[in-house]
């Protein structure tokens, strides 16, 4: 998998590669608010995540990952390091972790 220098970067890679839609993380699901989309974990898989520090402070910490639904829909959705843990159901927070070990 391809290391990208910047979130900017890799978000118009991606974007290339037709992960068009944009998910926002709940604590049951992922959302994409303009297709009225809900997918539950076992509706979707994680097919790469990327990892950003920031350069001047922790707090510009971010992981991105490249999604795909079982429908075919494909998104990115961005978050903060860490920040999942405590936002999130352990289902969600399972998904994520196991599809991004074997997607490293």
């Amino acid at each position: 998998m391809k290391a990208y220098e910047s979130l900017s970067i890799a978000l118009n890679a991606l974007q290339e590669k037709g992960y068009t839609h944009d998910f926002n993380l709940h604590p049951d699901c992922i959302e994409c608010r303009p297709l009225k989309l809900q997918l539950a974990p076992e509706e979707f898989h994680v097919d790469e995540v990327h990892r950003f520090e920031g350069m001047t402070s922790p707090d510009d910490n971010s992981i991105l990952f490249a999604i795909s639904s079982t429908s075919g829909i494909k998104g990115v959705l961005v978050d903060a390091y860490g920040v999942y843990a405590d936002a999130v159901n352990p289902a969600m927070i399972q998904k994520l972790r196991i599809d991004s070990q074997t997607n490293p």
